[in-house]
């Protein structure tokens, strides 16, 4: 049963870090290097993250500064960037990328919120997935003869207990994060 019990752990610390790294590519009111760092770049026959080839930085609440370390990276840097579903124009000024994020309205600020909710929905739909796998293996050692009926009562009781916890942790970060962009 630990064996199960850290396994759930471990799929449910890589559903959250996904959950995370999707709602950092989601634009609030203010700028974030996160908002691009992982942003694949074509650049000389393969791709890779931005934040791997360039410094990210952002001087003020509208802006984001992109210093590549190799200035020949920077048109490829500049159609990653236009080619990504962020909606945002880069400024080429021959030295770095500068992106200035406008002003949200009111119905990006809706569908954000949308994305935000579908994308907490995916991961309460993977930690239910998770949670049909653990179940399975564990009707399967009662049927193996591993464990005893009321271990295997016990084991799902558990296991609701954890989705459930898991669940509202979901919901607290999805609620967090449709703050922060409806935060004018």
């Amino acid at each position: 049963m630990d064996i199960i019990s850290k396994s759930l752990d471990e799929k449910f610390r890589k559903i959250e870090q996904r959950l995370r790294e999707d709602f950092g590519g989601l634009r609030t009111g203010r700028a974030a290097s996160s908002l691009v760092e992982n942003i694949q770049v074509s650049y000389y026959g393969s791709t890779a993250p931005l934040n791997q080839m360039a410094s990210i930085s952002t001087p003020d609440a509208s802006q984001i500064i992109i210093q590549p370390w190799d200035k020949n990276s920077l048109g490829d840097i500049e159609l990653a960037i236009q080619n990504s579903d962020l909606n945002i124009a880069p400024i080429n000024d021959g030295l770095r990328i500068r992106i200035v994020l406008p002003q949200m309205t009111e119905d990006r600020r809706k569908e954000l919120t949308k994305a935000v909710k579908s994308k907490a929905e995916e991961a309460k739909i993977a930690a239910r997935n998770v949670r049909k796998e653990i179940w399975d293996k564990i009707q399967q050692q009662e049927k193996n003869g591993e464990i005893t009926e009321d271990d295997r009562d016990s084991a799902r009781d558990k296991l609701d207990e954890k989705i459930s916890l898991f669940n509202d942790k979901i919901q607290k970060i999805s609620d967090e994060k449709e703050k922060d962009i409806l935060t004018v």
